[in-house]
């Protein structure tokens, strides 16, 4: 619900219900957000219930005990998984791997799915250390955001080692997370560059077919179209954002319906 922030082009934001009725409409299945304040997750069940959306949760876990918490609270929820930034980018190493370790043990224990997402300024800042956890962890599976990998890398253009890494993470990937970087900006159009588009294709592809190789009757394989709001979205002078992000949404959603379709068919 992060990226359904200020969405409207005219500023006003939408009422809860609102926002639901809109991602219904437009023919997306689920919601990502953070776990409801307890006064209002009634209302958020009647709505889930009522537009027939799926629900996974985002946390932001510094420790196991946190975890437990935040997996309690999403089952009681019947959410589908939780999505885990995990605290943060100073822990590397065995510290890193121990953390992840028990992280896993607390999902495989309460029976919720939990994938770590790829992103900066957590334990998964960079993507050589994501990949050193990978290789120590054979259980440890990815919420796949590879937006913030070629930005922090500043991969504005292919490069042969990164790409090496990147098969290791998305041969793990349960999750994506949708965004386009330039390589300069987090966050940039469909439309910015031909040639970036088709390299988020291709991840996103390969994802999904490494995905299918492993997949059960019945899995799921979440993809989020995650826009932000400013300051992820670029504005100008007067603070308006540049882009209609709801459109950009839905043309992500286009991408990957066509990504799933080469999957399945390779």
């Amino acid at each position: 619900m992060w990226a359904m922030m200020g969405v409207v082009p005219s500023g006003t934001e939408l009422l809860l219900e609102e926002k639901f009725e809109r991602i219904a409409d437009a023919g997306f299945t689920g919601i990502l957000a953070r776990v409801p304040e307890a006064g209002s997750r009634d209302e958020w069940q009647k709505l889930l219930r009522q537009y027939n959306l799926s629900f996974g949760a985002h946390s932001f876990p510094f420790n196991a005990h946190d975890l437990s918490l935040q997996l309690q609270q999403a089952d009681d929820m019947e959410m589908l998984y939780v999505n885990g930034q995990v605290a943060d980018a100073f822990i590397i190493g065995d510290e890193a791997i121990k953390l992840l370790d028990e992280l896993g043990a607390v999902s495989t224990e309460q029976r919720m799915p939990f994938f770590v997402e790829t992103h900066r300024g957590k334990i998964t800042q960079d993507l050589i250390r994501t990949v050193q956890y990978a290789e120590a962890l054979p259980d440890l599976r990815f919420t796949l955001d590879i937006s913030h990998y070629v930005v922090a890398g500043e991969m504005t253009e292919e490069q042969e080692k990164a790409e090496h890494l990147f098969e290791t993470v998305l041969a793990r990937t349960s999750v994506i997370h949708s965004r386009i970087s330039s390589g300069e900006q987090i966050q940039v159009d469909v439309g910015y560059s031909d040639a970036m588009l088709a390299r988020f294709e291709t991840w996103w592809t390969k994802a999904m077919r490494y995905w299918l190789q492993d997949a059960q009757p019945g899995d799921i394989l979440p993809f989020v179209c995650e826009l932000g709001p400013a300051p992820y979205a670029i504005t100008g002078q007067g603070g308006q954002e540049l882009s209609n992000r709801w459109e950009q949404a839905l043309a992500l959603r286009s991408l990957a319906q066509g990504c799933w379709k080469r999957a399945v068919s390779e």
